[in-house]
C-alpha cells in the first residue's frame, strides 16, 4: 500500500546557536516525539547516533542519503552557519499528517513560523506517494521541493492544500489545510 513521504524546508533569520531562534530549535525535540507518537506517523529521517559533533550536511542519515537541500538554500553549511531547518518522514496517509501538522506542537509552533524563519519564495513543504517499501531520501526531498516551486502542486509533488491520491488524481481532504492562508 503507498504511503506518504512528506518534506519540510525553511531558512532560520539567523543561523542555529543565534538567541534569535533558540526558542524553535527548544521546540524542534518535543515536535519530533510528538510527531512519532501520532497516528500514521511511521518513519523520520535520523542522522544515526553520535554525530552531534558534525554538521548535518556530514552527518550519516542511513537510508534516508546524504543530507541535502534545495537550491533556495544559500546559506551556510557549517555548524555556526547552518540557518535551514528541514525534515523528512513518512506516514501512512495523508489524513494523518493533516492531523499532525495543523495540531498540538507542531500547530503553535507554524502559527509563530514568521518569528523564526525567512518569509519563503519557495514551497515550505511537499507531500508524495511512494511504494511501501520505499524510503525517500533528501535527494528525493529537494527535488520534489524543486518540482513543486516550479510546476505548482501536481501528482509528483503537492501540498495539503491541493493534493493528488496514489492513482495521481486530485483529492480533497477536510479541515483547516482547506482553508486559505494555511498552506504553511
Amino acid at each position: 500500500m503507498p504511503r506518504v513521504a512528506f518534506t519540510t524546508f525553511a531558512i532560520l533569520k539567523k543561523p542555529y546557536g543565534d538567541p534569535e531562534v533558540q526558542e524553535f530549535d527548544d521546540l524542534t525535540p518535543p515536535t519530533f516525539e510528538e510527531a512519532e507518537g501520532s497516528p500514521g506517523f511511521l518513519a523520520r529521517a535520523k542522522e544515526d547516533p553520535g554525530q552531534s559533533h558534525i554538521t548535518n550536511f556530514d552527518r550519516d542519515w542511513g537510508e534516508w542519503g546524504k543530507f541535502e537541500v534545495p537550491r533556495f538554500y544559500t546559506g551556510g553549511r557549517t555548524d555556526d552557519t547552518d540557518s535551514r531547518a528541514s525534515t523528512l518522514s513518512l506516514w501512512a496517509d495523508l489524513e494523518s499528517v493533516f492531523a499532525f501538522v495543523y495540531s498540538g506542537i507542531h500547530r503553535s509552533t507554524l502559527s509563530r513560523r514568521h518569528e523564526w524563519f525567512l518569509k519563503p519564495e519557495w514551497p515550505s513543504y511537499a507531500a508524495w506517494w511512494v511504494a511501501d517499501d520505499t524510503i525517500p531520501t533528501w535527494e528525493d526531498a529537494c527535488s520534489r521541493l524543486e518540482h513543486l516551486h516550479d510546476h505548482g502542486p501536481t501528482p509528483t509533488s503537492f501540498t495539503l492544500r491541493k493534493p493528488f491520491g496514489p492513482d495521481g488524481t486530485p483529492t480533497k481532504l477536510r479541515g483547516p489545510a482547506t482553508r486559505p492562508g494555511t498552506d504553511g
